[in-house]
Order: structure tokens, then sequence, then C-alpha cells
């Protein structure tokens, strides 16, 4: 898979962006980006759109930024010249796909059938948009058609929102998800750029989910955690659970059989998917202790731990 889409798949969200004056673009870049998405799909719907693509490639370079609704040969050419480092269509054409796989930019093309997602391999492509997701089926007609074809990944798009959000990424095979309602036009158009920020932030914690899953208690022996274990069963009725290196008591409280990580025990924080977690925790200047970091058999980080502790505890982020 092209690196642009795996990154996509670390930010979680793509923003869907129609821009009716170029002199929006940079104030709504910086909106994305410090709401927390640095990526977007800007629509080729409008006629500031190739302009906008342009600012936003030169003023953030570091910003992810593609052309939708791109649905000509001439547009690729566009877009790829404006600084657009994806495309997406709304349907799939193989002479456009094959264009600019020629030219040289990544492109995810629009399906809705089987049929469509057979000539995207045909392709040689593994990553497609699903559109419009919700009037098509939403996840559950995903699910039932992604089944045969394993190496194929998919960006709903369409009728998104913070809602159903996760309905879309809690399954293995979406990579990402399009979504307007925190870049709708009205508050482009009014210059409502703190708002869209905010909403960009709202939508990256409704895709995070941290919530507090346990919190571990360092012991010095199996004897200490033992009887620590069984004071809170007794206190609280928190039922203990003996594991190998630790017993729980309860599903809050870990106590440890030994001292691990953390100079009085550890904190865990559940998400819902621990490598957009890590990326995003990343880019807000926190370091992740790339020892700690534990995989599945499909390469997904399941568990990672924070390089500094926070009030004497260790920090880890592992699956909600």
């Amino acid at each position: 898979m092209d690196k642009v889409f795996e990154d996509l798949y670390k930010i979680g969200i793509v923003p869907v962006i129609a821009i009716d004056d170029a002199k929006d673009a940079e104030p709504l870049a910086k909106a994305l980006i410090d709401g927390g998405l640095p990526c977007a799909e800007v629509t080729f719907r409008t006629d500031a759109a190739e302009e906008a693509i342009r600012i936003i490639s030169e003023k953030f370079p570091e910003m992810i930024v593609g052309a939708g609704t791109v649905l000509t040969t001439e547009q690729a050419d566009r877009a790829k010249a404006a600084g657009a480092k994806f495309i997406v269509s709304p349907g799939f054409n193989r002479h456009t796909v094959e264009y600019c796989q020629k030219i040289g930019v990544p492109m995810a093309p629009g399906i809705a059938t089987p049929g469509e997602v057979e000539q995207a391999m045909e392709c040689g492509l593994d990553f497609v948009k699903f559109f419009p997701a919700e009037q098509n089926g939403g996840i559950a007609k995903i699910k039932a058609m992604a089944a045969p074809y394993a190496k194929m990944s998919f960006m709903p798009t369409g009728g998104i929102n913070k809602n159903n959000l996760n309905d879309y990424l809690s399954f293995d095979k979406i990579l990402c998800a399009g979504g307007s309602w925190m870049v709708k036009k009205d508050l482009i158009a009014a210059g409502k750029f703190d708002e869209i920020r905010d909403l960009v932030a709202d939508a990256v914690d409704a895709m995070l989910g941290f919530k507090i899953k346990h919190v571990g208690i360092n012991c010095t022996n199996e004897e200490e955690a033992d009887k620590t274990a069984e004071t809170f069963d007794k206190l609280f009725g928190f039922t203990k659970k003996v594991g190998n290196s630790s017993i729980f008591a309860g599903t809050a409280v870990e106590v440890m059989k030994s001292v691990g990580r953390g100079t009085h025990g550890h904190i865990a924080i559940g998400t819902n998917n621990v490598d957009r977690a890590v990326y995003h925790l990343e880019r807000k200047g926190f370091k992740i202790d790339e020892s700690s970091i534990g995989r599945d058999d499909k390469g997904r980080m399941k568990v990672a731990y924070l390089a500094d502790e926070i009030g004497g505890f260790g920090v880890h982020v592992c699956r909600n």
C-alpha cells in the first residue's frame, strides 16, 4: 500500500472539503492541523479547488492534501500540478485510474459493488473509496461485500458523522473514513475557523475514545499482591482473578506480583485504535517507548507505553 494511504490510516479521518474561495484555504488548513487532522480531500466541485490545493501544499507541506471528485485526466493533471498527494473519484473509471497510475499519483476510486472492487483489483489497487457509504448500505454492506477480498481496504465517505464514525472504523478493513460534518461550507464561508478547529478536535476525541481501563499497583512479591487484591475484594466485591504476572481485583485494579513499570505502578488508557492513538499523542509532543510496543499478528499495535511517567505512574494505551 502507498505510504500516503498508510499515513491516512494513522490519522483516521479525512475531512472532505468544498472551498468556494481560495482565500479560505490557508486558515482552513491551519484549523484542521490545530484540531488534529493534518489532511484533507479538496473536491474539484468548485472553481477554487485547484488554487486551494496549491495554497495548502505550499503553506503546509506537512499536510496530506488530496484532490477529490476527479473525473477526468485533465483534472488529474491539474491536481498533481497543484501539489495533490492523492486523488479520489466518486466512481470507478478505469481510464482515469490507469492515468493516475501513469503519472504517479496514488488514487482511490469510488466503488459500491463487488464487481467494481474486482475491477480495482485488476488495476493493482488495494485501497478504494466506498461511496456514498450510508446510502449504499453502510458498514453492514461493506462487511458483507469485503469478506472475499482479503487485501482490499476501504475509505467510506458519504453520510459519515461523529455518531456513526466508530461503527465504520471498528472494522479492520476500513483504513480511514471521509467526512464533512466538521468542515461544512457555511462555516468556511462565515470564516468560523475556530469553530471548525474545535469540531475537528471533537471528532478526533470521538474516534480515539480514550477511557481509563485499569490502574496497576506495584507490589514486591506475589504474597503482597494477593493480600492487596484480597482487600479490594473484601471491601468492594472486586472479584480476585489470578494471572501469570498480576492479580486483578475486578477489572479496574491490577496488582503486580513484582515491581513493574512506573514508580508506583501504571495506568492503562483504553482507546479504539492504538496505532491512531500513538500517532495523535506523538503529534501532541508525547514520546512513546518503542520497546514497549506490542503488536498483533497483523502488525497493528495493541499496547504502547509513554516514555515518561505521569505522577509516578507509567501510562500505556491499549485497545478498548
